[in-house]
């Protein structure tokens, strides 16, 4: 009795550099039962790209400029994220991957049976529902949960969403950012608002030193949008932004803002 034939297991790949994806489509070439769906040479690209094609399986590089491997997954809409593996160059970015609940972790140059053993195992979990969506919701808390932007480069743009698309917001354009429960709401020089699912202490470890200051326990203000600071009684202050903002500072942070900001 013949086996069933089985779908092709359908893939998008995703890496900044060209070489690294020519031989990950290769490899894949060679793989009789597995489609590309996509590739895309950025992190945003591989958003839009596994939104579009809705893939079993993304190859997401790690360490891709503006919007990394994490930050795709963190970006995908919860209904459209495929499973996922990373490929990295790196031994060290492994415990990302294996802490980020990505099925497996591939080290460049890519080894083809290394590559064979992922693929395998993407379609043993597709094969069972359960499984599957169990890794996906475990994949999303915890690259939200994720903690660890010590070594990255400060960030010039923050990806929001704006309905089906992404906008890089360039940080000199946002003037405060507020903890909104599990969420954060960042409001531009524009008085724009966006919504982000991200933690405030892992974005503000990802700001340029002295950029923002910490007004209270869950708000950040942008320094060069502040346009007066009024004292009110208690010892906090009045702070007001050049978007028309006002934010009342804690206690704790009232001392910080005197050393800080109001001192010659």
């Amino acid at each position: 009795m013949s086996e069933p034939i089985r779908s092709p297991l359908r893939v998008v790949i995703a890496d900044d550099e060209g070489p690294a994806r020519g031989m990950l489509r290769q490899l894949l070439h060679d793989v009789p039962d597995v489609r590309i769906v996509a590739e895309a040479a950025d992190g945003l690209e591989a958003v839009a790209a596994i939104e579009r094609e809705a893939p079993d399986l993304a190859l997401l590089d790690l360490q891709m400029p503006e919007l990394d491997g994490l930050g795709v997954v963190r970006l995908v809409r919860r209904d459209r994220l495929p499973l996922f593996a990373f490929v990295t160059a790196y031994d060290a970015y492994a415990v990302k991957a294996f802490e980020a609940k990505a099925i497996d972790y591939l080290l460049k140059p890519v080894d083809r049976v290394r590559l064979f053993d992922t693929l395998q195992r993407a379609r043993d979990l597709l094969e069972h529902e359960t499984a599957r969506d169990l890794r996906k919701d475990q994949a999303r808390l915890a690259v939200e949960t994720y903690e660890d932007p010590a070594g990255l480069a400060p960030l010039a743009r923050i990806p929001v969403r704006r309905r089906d698309d992404i906008i890089l917001l360039p940080v000199a354009q946002v003037a405060s950012i507020v903890a909104d429960g599990e969420l954060m709401r960042l409001t531009t020089l524009k008085g724009e608002t966006h919504v982000i699912s991200h933690r405030l202490k892992d974005l503000e470890a990802r700001l340029q030193p002295g950029q923002f200051v910490r007004v209270e326990r869950g708000a950040l203000v942008n320094v060069e949008a502040i346009v007066r600071v009024s004292p009110l009684p208690g010892g906090v202050y009045l702070i007001a932004l050049a978007n028309g903002q006002e934010l009342r500072s804690s206690r704790l942070q009232s001392r910080i803002l005197r050393e800080q900001l109001l001192k010659l």
